[in-house]
């Protein structure tokens, strides 16, 4: 195999070296330069080849005709938008530790028990190693090739021989060129390693699902480049303390971005919640103050969720302000509208806010139920145990109206709420059994919540 040379370009003006240089004679900039693999004469005359397409008017392109690979879990398939599509770049990022490995070694033994051949390379276990977590898991039967290796000529020529239904690269972060003489995990090598990826998936019409780390900041290790090239990034979230797991889709080529799976850790593995409404409530206290139910939206699932606030004379100067699973921020603007707009003394008191389960929702519509939570620890009277809420807020106090307000109300039916806190004015269908009390402002809808 011949070596491929490599040159050294600058990113600000293009200034091309064959040898790296901390100063670019072109700009005069520092530490711009950057590794690059240069092409080969093949591909300079591949414009001339037979396989050359032309451009062509956009109403005369053919529709693509997708069959979607059954990755055998409904609540993945959900999120890739109906499975995996063939010659797709799949990213999936996570803390350590959250269950990535876990989730993809379950997903290839499924598609490889009907028949499919599927070619699991892990850069951070041996063989050995993977068949124990599969043992453990009960997936000892397992037909899935597994194999342990991190140089990427080895593993393009393997996929290329192979041609399997499915690749798994666990993880980018431990794969390295050798034409390149940076180190794995580098962004050059990272960047150069996934680009071959992506035109062998492309090439040869094989989906390809690749790890990627995370920093400590949460967002995924190599500047963002990986999110830039490949066709979809999933991310896998949840405290390692909760039994919870979500796959929430960042982006996708080929689906919504606003769907998310749920998943339960258990010691055989991954168990999905086809019904996660009804877990995130299982352990609700009742007639308890501050805690309250809101009916949010993820992609075209509606949620219940158990928002709860405590509110506690505080002993410090600066009172403190703490949320887990809604934004910081969005907390305290809806603790100035209830200082400003309803009367509520919050100057002297610690504020904690927490959705139960481990779950993080960013959605405007548990807006009112936060604030009728705070109200309701700062008052010490609890909301009726049959009561769900749904209603965004805005700077003047008004409740404005939610989008998909229907399916809210049918998953607060389907698990038994009678009583539904809406805004007023909202084109409302309706919903049986269920009692809507419709509000304009939080004053009224705290007033109507209390007990």
């Amino acid at each position: 195999m011949s070596k491929q040379k490599s040159k050294y370009v600058c990113q600000n003006c293009g200034f091309e070296s064959l040898r790296w240089l901390g100063r670019c004679p072109g700009c005069d900039s520092w530490n711009s330069f950057i590794e690059e693999l240069e092409k080969s004469s093949q591909a300079k005359q591949k414009a001339n080849g037979a396989g050359y397409v032309k451009p062509q008017p956009l109403f005369e392109v053919q529709p693509l005709r997708i069959e979607r690979l059954d990755m055998g879990m409904c609540e993945i398939n959900r999120v890739l938008g109906g499975g995996l599509v063939p010659g797709t770049v799949v990213l999936i990022a996570g803390d350590p530790g959250i269950g990535k490995s876990t989730l993809l070694l379950q997903a290839a033994s499924y598609v490889a028990a009907r028949e499919e051949r599927v070619l699991y390379i892990s850069g951070e276990e041996s063989a050995q190693q993977i068949k124990l977590r599969a043992a453990r898991m009960g997936l000892s039967q397992n037909k899935a090739l597994v194999w342990a290796e991190t140089d990427m000529d080895l593993i393009v020529e393997e996929i290329k021989s192979v041609k399997p239904a499915l690749v798994v690269i666990d993880s980018i972060q431990t794969v390295f060129t050798p034409e390149l003489g940076s180190l794995p995990g580098s962004i050059n090598q990272i960047r150069e390693g996934t680009a071959r990826l992506i035109s062998l998936a492309k090439g040869f019409n094989i989906p390809i699902i690749i790890v990627g780390h995370v920093t400590k900041d949460g967002n995924i290790a190599g500047p963002r480049v990986l999110e830039h090239m490949v066709d979809a990034v999933l991310y896998f979230e949840g405290e390692r303390h909760y039994q919870y797991r979500i796959l929430r889709a960042i982006k996708n080529r080929f689906g919504s971005t606003f769907e998310l799976g749920v998943f339960e850790m258990k010691n055989e593995g991954l168990e999905e919640i086809l019904n996660p409404s009804q877990a995130f409530l299982a352990e609700r206290p009742t007639l308890s103050p501050g805690s309250v139910v809101a009916a949010c939206m993820e992609g075209s699932r509606p949620l219940l969720v158990e928002i709860q606030a405590l509110v506690s004379q505080s002993s410090f100067g600066q009172p403190r302000r703490m949320t887990t699973g809604i934004d910081f921020n969005r907390a305290n603007l809806i603790m100035a509208v209830l200082e400003k707009r309803v009367g509520l003394n919050m100057a002297a008191q610690d504020v904690y806010i927490n959705i139960a389960g481990g779950i993080k929702i960013q959605e405007p519509a548990l807006d009112l139920a936060v604030a009728i939570a705070i109200a309701s620890s700062l008052r010490n009277k609890p909301c009726p145990p049959a009561l769900a809420v749904m209603g965004e807020i805005g700077l003047t106090g008004e409740v404005r109206g939610v989008s998909h307000l229907h399916k809210r109300l049918q998953e607060a039916k389907k698990l038994g709420f009678c009583h539904c806190l809406v805004p007023r004015g909202s084109n409302i269908e309706k919903v049986y059994d269920i009692e809507l009390i419709e509000v304009k402002t939080v004053s009224e809808a705290i007033e109507a919540a209390l007990i």
